[in-house]
């Protein structure tokens, strides 16, 4: 018995612990009268239904509900209905969807620590703990009202609420950080009528719609009686329930009608659920309405129900519920509720109204569909959610065409290549006309569905406000009167322009530039091949020629290794020679310089840095000079008196100017820069006036010369491609865009918006862009060589270098000098004091008179013979050259051996080391008697 109870006693430590739940469980819910019988009400007994029906969620647990019903307006009997239930044991409360009931009984549910799910629109920001609402928070229902407005970029919008909450609730659209005009009115079923002829007078056509289910119909008819049900109009409603009204009045007349829904019936599961609905009801009663679509409010009590079942299920794997009872009286809580909330809290599913998750019992996540109003039907163009904005999926819904058969008034201005007259004079109205604008108004008419008419402005301007007389003339004029629709052209659009007119996306973008002749190439000069090298640097190169010069010259005299004995075969010394002299110092570096031989090379080591160093020196001059001339002869310079509008407003001399009337005058006229306004003095007080008519005219006066144009670049460019001898100057001095003008608060703004934005996205506005300015059979063909390709002189900040390292190569050979020196004449001073004949004289006495005899200027260049003699020599010692080959003699007659055979050339090693190194002699000791050798004779 004992092993038994033991496998039992593991098998339950090992198995998970299990608490179950009640048997029964008790909800409570509370409905309006009004809503007895309704579809919320039976959506809440079907959740009831399916959930003991499914076995796999509570398998052994059933829910019970009681129900109750109150008065609309009567929260004290509300709040004694919620103590009923609380005294009769329900774990939670739903309902009711009144916000002024629905505050008392979350009052209660939170003192007794009691769930309340509900499924209203609560606008209270506080956080309630022992709350969970279904209902999307009011703060991201707004959030996708914003983004809807702004894809359909609206700039004026008429809000209509009828409760008295509704301030509040759409307040985030009055506070929108977007440009939007916003004209606000609370209205009644009786003063719908009237606020709408508000709103038609003031030519707002852009609405807000929130207003009560049951008074929809009511509104919709007064759109009807005040006919503000064509294309013109475009309607956002508040409700979830648009696919439930009737709009079979509005689906011919083209009027806008924009609507979120939360429960999509195209989806698989919310279908099979919905059938099964449709079998549960009972007879004379029905969830779904005549569409056999369910209204939002009956799915979010549905999606409650299952919510709490779901909560219920998770809270069964670790805690155990305890029934206990609770009442209003004792004002004990329930200890098992926050335990029971905190599981709710936690549940994410799909359900009828989309993905479910809350924080902090608000409702955080869910799926919009955005419905449109379409011929046919309502049908889905695209979508929201808190995390993903709004996506659009079917943008042409907003400019269906459909058949409107409106023929609108296109006011333009001729303008190369935006809007040109064809050669043929046999045509007739709109096929006169050709050009880039003519064409992206043939695409747009055809994708938002309208005809036009175009005709010319009759002043020939686009527009600019006039400060004397306060009146604006041109396109812009027309616009104001309303004696045109639409207008097309390269219309800027700025401030002043958008302040009493309407603009569209833009559809290219832009900015001032300068046109300007194509400069003339600059004449070779003479000194041409001076410019590889800036005038710092030749006067720096001259500066190191002399210096180099002179070095080589001090370093030769100064050091003993140059002096050397030109005749060592005579009989008496003769005076030492130096070979730099002045004149062959300065040829030694010219010919280095000039990269040729001089026929001089130096021996002394100070004199070989010298002219090593000069050697690199030049090799660096050379090398860069011949680089630098290259690109010198090769790349085009062209003389460019002006490279930007600081040059520009520099100078006098040439004249520059602007289209007359047109948007780059106001720029420069309003501009705060201080270099544009000086360019706007100078244009204003020039005399003639340097503004044109047209843009012919502004680059007629250009090719005559001196004078420089600012306009658009999209308009130079296409002026550039084709005359060769026109140029851009500098860059963009501002940036904006072209537009199409419409009246203000024209409906067509925001439909041609969304067209001018399918078309940049499909890439069909550069394919005209190419067709009209890049045309290979108009541009001319020119050979620009880049600006960045022009040579610069050399500076000092270049090659700089070279001269340093000049620099410290001279003091290094000074500094060898001196050494040679030195150690020459000490060597001198010690060989004197050995000797016996020779006069003694001190070290620096004798290197006073080297020096002395070295830095004479115009001194000989010939050294005189060593005076000292070897303190060894002797009568019978000859001294001859070192290294000097004896010259051949000549056989003595009569066979008789010269006596030069009999000589023993013996240099004494002493003495030969040291006359090698002073006076270029060799010893001889002779044989026999002491022979003079005499080579003169």
């Amino acid at each position: 018995m004992t092993r038994p109870r033991l496998l039992v006693v593991l098998v339950m430590l090992v198995l998970p612990v299990v608490h179950p739940l009640p048997p029964v469980i008790k909800i409570g819910a509370i409905f309006t009268e009004d809503q007895k019988d309704s579809s919320t009400e039976l959506a809440f007994k079907y959740a009831v239904y399916r959930i003991n029906k499914d076995k796999t969620l509570l398998p052994k647990t059933t829910l019970v509900y009681d129900i109750q019903y109150v008065p609309k307006d009567d929260s004290f009997h509300a709040s004694k209905k919620a103590c009923q239930q609380v005294h009769g044991g329900v774990q939670a409360v739903f309902g009711p969807s009144e916000p002024l009931l629905g505050a008392h009984i979350h009052s209660i549910c939170d003192a007794l620590d009691i769930p309340h799910l509900e499924a209203r629109l609560d606008l209270d920001p506080e956080f309630k703990e022992f709350s969970i609402n279904l209902h999307p928070a009011q703060p991201l229902l707004n959030a996708a009202y914003q983004d809807v407005m702004a894809f359909l970029n609206w700039t004026r919008v008429a809000i209509v609420y009828e409760e008295d909450y509704g301030l509040i609730k759409l307040r985030e659209l009055v506070r929108s950080e977007q440009d939007v005009d916003v004209y606000l009115r609370q209205v009644t079923p009786d003063s719908y009528r009237r606020v709408l002829k508000e709103i038609k007078a003031k030519e707002i056509y852009n609405l807000v719609v929130d207003t009560r289910p049951e008074n929809m119909q009511h509104f919709l008819k007064g759109i009807l009686q005040l006919q503000m049900n064509d294309y013109k109009y475009h309607y956002l409603f508040t409700t979830f329930d648009i696919e439930t009204f009737d709009l079979e009045d509005f689906k011919y007349n083209f009027v806008n009608m924009t609507a979120f829904r939360i429960v999509d019936a195209e989806d698989v599961g919310v279908r099979e659920i919905l059938r099964d609905m449709e079998r549960f009801q009972p007879v004379g009663h029905s969830i779904l309405n005549k569409s056999r679509i369910i209204q939002a409010e009956p799915a979010l009590m549905f999606d409650s129900v299952h919510v709490f079942a779901i909560g219920l299920q998770t809270l069964e794997q670790s805690h155990t519920l305890r029934i206990s009872n609770v009442s209003c009286e004792d004002e004990l809580p329930w200890d098992g509720g926050l335990s029971l909330i905190n599981y709710i809290n936690s549940v994410e599913f799909k359900g009828l109204s989309g993905p479910i998750e809350f924080k902090e019992g608000r409702r955080i996540q869910f799926k919009l569909d955005l419905l449109k109003l379409k011929q046919h039907a309502l049908v889905k163009v695209g979508e929201w959610s808190p995390t993903g904005g709004v996506n659009i999926t079917d943008r042409g819904a907003f400019f269906d065409p459909g058949n409107m058969n409106v023929t609108l008034v296109v006011i333009t201005i001729l303008e190369t290549p935006y809007v040109m007259m064809r050669p043929q004079s046999n045509l007739t109205g709109n096929a006169r006309y050709e050009g880039f604008c003519i064409d992206l108004l043939r695409e747009i008419a055809a994708m938002v569905g309208f005809e036009y008419r175009i005709e010319l402005v009759p002043d020939g301007k686009y527009g600019v406000y006039d400060l004397e007389s306060g009146e604006w003339n041109g396109i812009v004029r027309q616009l104001m009167d309303k004696k045109a629709d639409l207008a097309v052209g390269s219309m800027t659009i700025n401030y002043a322009r958008e302040s009493v007119i309407d603009f569209t996306k833009p559809f290219m973008n832009l900015g001032i530039s300068i046109l300007f002749k194509v400069p003339t190439d600059k004449e070779s000069t003479f000194f041409t091949f001076m410019n590889p090298l800036g005038l710092d640097i030749w006067l720096v190169v001259m500066a190191a020629f002399g210096m180099a010069s002179f070095t080589l010259y001090a370093l030769a005299r100064l050091t003993p290794y140059e002096w050397c004995n030109k005749k060592p075969w005579k009989k008496r010394a003769p005076p030492l020679v130096n070979q730099f002299t002045v004149s062959n110092s300065v040829w030694f570096i010219t010919g280095t310089l000039l990269r040729q031989g001089s026929g001089i090379s130096p021996k002394a080591t100070s004199t070989r840095i010298v002219g090593g160093i000069w050697w690199f020196f030049t090799l660096i001059i050379i090398s860069s000079y011949t680089a630098n001339l290259a690109a010198f002869l090769t790349v085009e310079r062209m003389i460019t008196p002006i490279e930007n509008a600081e040059d520009l407003a520099g100078q006098t001399e040439i004249s520059y100017g602007t289209l007359d009337s047109g948007s780059t005058m106001t720029f420069f006229r309003d501009s705060m820069i201080e270099t544009y306004k000086k360019m706007w003095r100078f244009m204003e007080n020039k005399k003639p006036s340097v503004f044109v008519p047209t843009y012919e005219e502004g680059i007629r006066r250009v090719l005559e010369g001196n004078y420089a144009f600012l306009m658009e670049s999209t308009m130079l460019d296409y002026t550039v491609q084709r005359d060769c001898n026109l140029t851009q100057i500098g860059g963009l001095l501002d940036s904006k865009g072209y537009g199409i003008a419409t009246p203000m608060g024209s409906p067509w703004r925001d439909k041609i918006s969304l067209a001018i934005l399918e078309l940049q996205e499909k890439g069909e506005i550069q394919m005209l862009y190419d067709k009209w300015w890049k045309n290979p059979g108009d541009t001319c063909t020119r050979n620009d060589k880049g600006k960045e390709s022009k040579a610069n002189a050399l500076g000092v900040q270049n090659i700089g270098g070279v001269f340093v390292v000049l620099l410290c190569g001279l003091a290094l050979a000074v500094i060898v000098a001196i050494f040679e020196f030195c150690w020459n004449n000490k060597r001198n001073s010690e060989y004197t004091n050995r000797s016996v004949t020779a006069p003694h004289q001190s070290l620096c006495a004798e290197m006073t008179d080297e020096l002395c005899f070295a830095l004479r200027c115009r001194g000989s260049r010939q050294r005189p013979a060593l005076k000292r003699q070897c303190s060894r020599c002797i009568p019978s010692n000859t001294y001859v050259p070192a290294g000097l080959d004896l010259p051949p003699h000549p056989p003595p007659p009569n066979g008789l051996q010269s006596p030069l055979h009999s000589l023993s050339v013996t240099p004494t090693k002493e003495r030969r080391h040291h006359h090698e190194h002073v006076a270029g002699v060799a010893h001889l000791r002779l044989s026999r008697s002491p022979v003079h050798l005499n080579y003169d004779n």
